[in-house]
């Protein structure tokens, strides 16, 4: 499955959604890409994971960079539509203090219209 990012932009948020496998081979593609997406403007990213068909650590050190360089501009980055193996690791590793998951796009959206 080939990596993909795509983003629209849906009221204050920009919703990225993140397809194929994120892994070693793949990590530079979406670590250029995400941190792209997240310097665009908005102050509340979603990352939409609901194509996404594989993380390995790699891929978590990917988000993780995404969030610490979100943060340090005031961008507030959320994930939406985690699988569960990727949110027991997120739980693990303590990025989900960070990196909050929601079920769906709409919730994660209204997290940053609440922000």
């Amino acid at each position: 499955m080939e990596p993909s990012v795509d983003a629209s932009v849906s009221g204050i948020c920009r919703v990225v959604r993140v397809g194929g496998e994120m892994a070693c081979e793949s990590a530079p593609f979406f670590r250029a890409r995400l941190l792209a997406e997240t310097a665009q403007g908005q102050s509340h990213v979603v990352l939409d994971l609901s194509a996404m068909a594989f993380c390995d650590s790699a891929g978590l050190n990917v988000l993780a960079e995404t969030w610490r360089e979100a943060h340090a501009t005031g961008v507030v980055v959320v994930l939406a539509c985690v699988a569960p193996s990727l949110r027991r690791m997120l739980s693990i590793t303590g990025l989900s203090d960070v990196l909050p998951a929601y079920a769906t796009v709409a919730e994660a959206e209204a997290v940053g219209v609440r922000s």
